[in-house]
């Protein structure tokens, strides 16, 4: 068990992560000071990334991973061996700028009642630009569909200083994720059969279930590489797309709104197939499928889950459930229908933390 002398423990999951750590390492580890100890959890990385940690990094504290089960399970091993009163999930692939740890802490320490939160997200090779994963904080819309602050589908946003407010969301980006560690292991932790993608929403879920708050926190600026694990657009990005998004619901949704909804979902999922399939895009027609399949030959463990969730959630819950950050229309619609391709053209503003 590694006890941490500081309140935080940046966490990053590293898996043959060497060429990342040398770019973004010592900026982490110079912006240390402001209050957070960092931890380097190898995912049994099959280069030199632990020893090269360990001989250039004295500082940072090594634990790995004897087999690696994805990103989900890595930080789900990883952080039960790990004591701290709050865990930040930095991926290997983000830059940390001067200053940006401070304004989560403080916000996170004004509000006992906030159980996660997440920086501003901008893209790392296109630096005025949001980052596809996270951007300016994240929702869903009133059908299960999930989307950002500055990123709606495929259109991504500059910065222009829109987004410097601290807000409510519905999710936050599990790539620079600060959770309270006692609420994170009240809920169950990470999911590991989600292997990655949505692994941080199906938490964040929970926790709004719970009655607490996620929120963003947009004087915290990082910036993002994206797609150096799963590539944004690949066959296994839609797998998990689809698979993880239907898991969600199942598990997290209430029973009232799930009867209409899941079938729905079923049929809009359809659409998608078809337009690709269609479209002489069989490959990705396939992948769909597949990842029905997989979803309904695994569906007695999803509903298992849901049982447990809601023991624990009852367990841990000081107010009823918080749906702050849910877009009470359809985010397809509104985007694809009505072309509105940017967050304020939604007319619809979140609540300020």
């Amino acid at each position: 068990m590694i006890e941490c002398h500081k309140d935080t423990a940046v966490v990053i999951l590293s898996y043959n992560g060497t060429k990342w750590h040398e770019l973004f390492l010592p900026k982490i580890v110079e912006e240390a000071h402001t209050g957070y100890e960092v931890i380097l959890a190898d995912n049994a990385s099959t280069d030199d990334t632990l020893s090269y940690v360990q001989n250039n990094f004295p500082t940072i504290k090594t634990l790995r991973i004897d087999e690696n089960h994805g990103f989900a399970n890595g930080y789900y091993e990883a952080l039960k061996r790990i004591k701290a009163k709050y865990f930040v999930l930095l991926s290997a692939d983000f830059e940390v700028t001067e200053g940006w740890f401070p304004p989560l802490y403080a916000a996170m320490e004004r509000d006992q009642m906030l159980a996660a939160c997440q920086p501003k997200i901008r893209y790392w090779r296109d630096r005025e630009f949001f980052e596809y994963a996270g951007a300016g904080g994240g929702f869903m819309d009133n059908l299960g569909y999930l989307f950002c602050r500055g990123r709606i589908f495929f259109d991504i946003e500059k910065d222009k200083g829109q987004y410097d407010d601290n807000i409510e969301v519905f999710w936050a980006s599990g790539g620079c994720f600060m959770v309270r560690a006692d609420l994170y292991e009240k809920v169950g932790g990470l999911d590991k059969d989600l292997y990655a993608h949505m692994e941080e929403v199906d938490v964040c879920w929970r926790l709004k279930n719970a009655g607490y708050k996620i929120g963003y926190v947009g004087k915290s600026i990082v910036y993002h590489v994206g797609g150096s694990v799963i590539s944004y657009g690949s066959p296994q990005k839609l797998y998990y797309n689809f698979r993880n998004n239907l898991i969600l619901l199942i598990k997290n949704e209430k029973g009232s709104k799930l009867l209409w909804l899941f079938p729905f979902r079923l049929i809009l999922d359809g659409v998608a197939g078809l337009r690709l399939l269609l479209t002489g895009e069989f490959k990705q027609t396939y992948t769909i499928i597949k990842a029905h399949f997989h979803f309904y030959r695994d569906l007695g463990k999803w509903l298992q889950r849901r049982r447990e969730n809601k023991q624990m959630i009852t367990h841990s819950a000081s107010t009823g459930r918080n749906e702050e950050g849910i877009y009470r229309r359809s985010i397809v619609w509104d985007y694809f229908l009505l072309r509105k391709k940017k967050f304020p053209e939604l007319k619809w503003k979140p609540k300020s933390l």
